[in-house]
């Protein structure tokens, strides 16, 4: 029985000598048709049509004699070597790699990637890599059959981006296309493809009712950066959570408090991969640090002004959100579908229609106990788990260690307790 595997990358460059003397002496190989096709294949050997690696690595595991497997790009990077190692299969794996295409593609381009954000794309929840791509100014996609750039753009919908296609990468049917997200649905895309999604632009405040708008920081130039994944430049390396108000232009409504934020922020958990609904945004404080965590935003107000507050904070702390003017709930019926939600302002009604959307979350406040009765029973008969907690922060005045403000409030959370 084999207990060894080689699996070798091709990025369409000639094989390296390591990888034709695995290729000679297997027995048995394992890829795609392109992959098979090629000529460096030994006659003898038995094909194995990659589909389901699962399938394939059982089928290695059971073949005596020695194996091969072919996959594109670097097959550690997102790639078959994960599935090959995993311990039931019992397989030694050793790798010849090549290029990832991800690689390939910021080459093409021109343009540096330790800074990106570099996220597989599947039909099932393709969701979660739009909302990366609406949270984060230079995003890798590796795409699939069903969750291509076509369908991307359709779910960016108002969030443009520019995307950088890149068809069959390493062949002779190679192409590289730059044009907008919006024109991107008008295209037929050959598979597979890499498309990498860069952007993010200002907002005026004030956008018309309904309007949905971007809000970010043009990214200044920078001499290079010490982690993958993260541009070293901007955001400024802040410390801490719930800054005060103040730190966003103020707008804080009565009996909020920056540790009343930090608590519905603990509550919500943003993470990336998130869409956030921020319903009354008011400064914007807790829409800009949820979009800090790496979620990406949509914060909602009826007040223009307001709206404009939280553009301007955006900017400000270099993040990527989307700001809607609209009165809720009404205006949430056109809205992407949530993750997690918090309620600034509405009440009841605006919490019930939220549920109505099925967020893992849902987190509020109230001023009264009527008030948190009442929303707690909106949670409860939408299928939520409630939990409510009475919050009193006192700030002080450290000079003379007196009072300075009061704030109490009731801090009411929701979460899912079914699909």
């Amino acid at each position: 029985m084999a207990d060894r595997v080689t699996v070798i990358g091709w990025d369409g460059s000639p094989l390296s000598d390591a990888a034709r003397s695995a290729l000679a002496a297997a027995t048995l190989v394992a890829g795609a048709a392109h992959h098979l096709a090629l000529p460096e294949l030994p006659p003898t050997a038995e094909r194995v049509r990659l589909g389901s690696v699962d399938l394939a690595a059982r089928r290695i595991a059971q073949h005596r004699g020695s194996a091969v497997v072919l996959a594109d790009g670097d097959p550690g990077f997102f790639g078959v070597v994960r599935t090959l190692r995993a311990p039931e299969h019992g397989l030694e794996v050793e790798v010849v790699p090549a290029v990832s295409s991800v690689a390939t593609a910021f080459a093409r381009a021109g343009m540096p990637w330790d800074d990106a954000q570099i996220v597989v794309a599947h039909a099932r929840d393709l969701r979660r890599a739009v909302n990366v791509c609406r949270a984060h100014p230079k995003v890798a996609v590796l795409t699939s059959p069903g969750a291509g750039p076509a369908e991307l753009a359709l779910l960016l919908g108002d969030v443009h981006r520019t995307f950088v296609i890149c068809e069959e990468l390493g062949t002779e049917r190679e192409r590289v296309t730059v044009l907008t997200s919006d024109k991107a649905a008008d295209h037929a895309w050959r598979d597979p493809n890499v498309v990498i999604v860069i952007g993010g632009s200002g907002a005026a405040p004030g956008p018309p009712q309904g309007a949905v708008q971007g809000s970010g920081h043009p990214r200044p130039r920078t001499p290079g950066g010490w982690i993958a994944g993260r541009d070293a430049g901007y955001p400024p390396a802040l410390r801490g959570w719930a800054l005060p108000t103040d730190a966003y232009g103020g707008g804080r409504s009565e009996g909020e408090s920056t540790e009343l934020r930090a608590a519905q922020l603990a509550r919500l958990g943003p993470r990336i991969g998130d869409l956030v609904w921020d319903i009354g945004s008011g400064s914007g404080a807790l829409s800009v640090e949820a979009a800090r965590f790496g979620a990406a935003v949509l914060a909602v107000d009826r007040d223009a002004d307001a709206c404009g507050r939280t553009a301007a904070a955006a900017r400000r702390y270099g993040v990527q959100l989307q700001v809607v003017h609209g009165i809720a709930p009404q205006v949430l019926e056109d809205l992407p579908e949530p993750d997690v939600v918090r309620v600034g302002g509405g009440g009841a009604p605006v919490v019930r229609a939220c549920a109505a959307r099925r967020p893992e979350r849902i987190v509020t406040h109230a001023a009264t106990r009527d008030e948190a009765e009442a929303v707690g029973r909106a949670l409860a008969e939408g299928g939520y788990a409630v939990e409510c907690a009475l919050l009193q922060s006192v700030e002080l005045d450290t000079t003379a260690w007196v009072e300075r403000e009061r704030a109490v409030a009731f801090l009411l959370s929701g979460r899912r307790t079914h699909p």
